[in-house]
């Protein structure tokens, strides 16, 4: 009986330990709180893997910085030090000029332009990302941009002089050309920056406002649109083909639905969270003639700095997205 109970125990252990070598494990790294459309995409993403790799490839998704700080992520997925994770394209801008391009105010001020640039952009970026050793898995679009102010946005001199958190170089030039102090800051440092006055005034989108909890700080929002750039889940090449192939078109499927979806949250989280924001006393105004006027003529000039700045294959990347709008 005994030798029964053994033969069984051994069996099961055998079986166990066959389980446990065919599953493999991924830490996710975002920037982004949980209450974020940007995380709640990953989360489904997250979901759709695991349940359909049966349970063979799990992923620990470490949200709101607290695993590896935003501006990090890539650097920690290229190093194998995470093995996925989630980047703000435009935080890479002095790695690349194409980084930058969706952040120059006027290239993409809508959801239709932003996926006319995507599609010119994707075989660019998903070259550069192969020689680093990386894939793009997901592209999703943020939404539209605006001012949040302590006062009412009435005219270009309302902006003058403001210190302004913002969060690439791009928009850092677009504020300093509006006569503002523009800094660039993580996300997880704006409300203490509110708090110790290093800043007055937030660019970025109605998502961002709420997941800030800006009425605390501020109670005015003008909305310009301007731009629509972009954040990317990205993999690390040599532990995705670790992956078995089955498994690898698991989590290729996954990423193209989490762009799908990732839009659409995109464009729903832009009015949910305006709603939020007028929840909490925060008046939503659109910008003024005069502001959108001046952000179009800084966007004009940006574009020519960006061209000149650009490589062969950075400007074809370009003139092919201009095609496309005709």
């Amino acid at each position: 009986m005994s030798f029964i109970k053994t033969l069984f125990a051994t069996a099961a252990f055998t079986a166990a330990a066959g389980l446990a070598q065919a599953q493999t494990s991924w830490t996710m790294a975002s920037g982004y709180p949980e209450s974020s459309f940007f995380t709640q995409n990953i989360r489904q993403l997250i979901k759709e893997v695991e349940e359909k790799s049966g349970g063979k490839l799990k992923i620990d998704l470490r949200s709101s910085d607290s695993l590896i700080k935003l501006d990090a992520v890539k650097r920690a997925v290229q190093s194998g030090q995470v093995q996925i994770g989630e980047i703000r394209l435009g935080v890479y801008g002095n790695e690349a000029a194409m980084y930058n391009l969706d952040n120059i105010p006027g290239v993409a001020t809508d959801y239709d332009k932003a996926t006319l640039l995507t599609n010119a952009q994707r075989p660019f970026f998903e070259e550069m990302f192969k020689k680093n050793g990386m894939r793009v898995l997901s592209y999703v679009a943020w939404p539209g941009q605006g001012f949040y102010t302590k006062e009412p946005v009435t005219s270009l001199a309302d902006l003058k002089g403001q210190k302004l958190r913002i969060y690439s170089k791009q928009t850092q030039i677009l504020g300093e050309k509006l006569g503002m102090e523009a800094l660039i800051m993580p996300f997880a440092e704006v409300p203490q920056a509110f708090s110790t006055g290093m800043i007055q005034a937030l660019w970025t989108s109605a998502q961002t406002g709420t997941d800030v909890q800006i009425w605390d700080y501020v109670k005015h929002f003008t909305y310009t649109g301007t731009m629509h750039n972009k954040n990317a889940i990205i993999v690390n090449e040599k532990a995705f083909r670790a992956l078995d192939p089955a498994t690898q078109k698991v989590v290729i499927e996954a990423g193209a639905r989490a762009t799908e979806r990732g839009w659409e949250l995109s464009k729903k989280a832009s009015a949910e969270r305006e709603q939020v924001l007028k929840d909490h006393g925060v008046t939503i105004a659109q910008a003024p003639k005069e502001v959108l006027d001046r952000i179009e003529v800084i966007g004009k000039e940006m574009v020519a700095e960006w061209l000149a700045s650009a490589n062969a294959a950075e400007k074809a990347v370009y003139e092919a997205y201009q095609k496309s709008m005709k």
